[in-house]
């Protein structure tokens, strides 16, 4: 199990071997998920993005708004 400390501004850093194990790097968007009394950081990735495909009953608007932003900040 890996540790880390909150600072006076709430931000966490990520141990060196989960970033490269989850591939999170500068600029990777994360998502909090909370699961009862655990908070679950995921980063969203073209794969997360897929295993969600059709889990809100949107008929695809959500996903292909996330789809649109992904590929906004591939541009930058």
């Amino acid at each position: 199990m890996e540790t880390g400390v909150v600072t006076i501004k709430g931000q966490v850093v990520i141990p060196s071997k989960i970033r490269h194990r989850h591939q999170i790097k500068k600029g990777t968007k994360v998502c909090f998920i909370e699961r009862g009394d655990e908070i679950i950081l995921k980063p969203v990735t073209d794969e997360y993005i897929d295993k969600l495909r059709g889990s809100l009953g949107t008929k695809g608007a959500v996903l292909r708004s996330l789809i649109e932003e992904k590929g906004r900040e591939k541009k930058l």
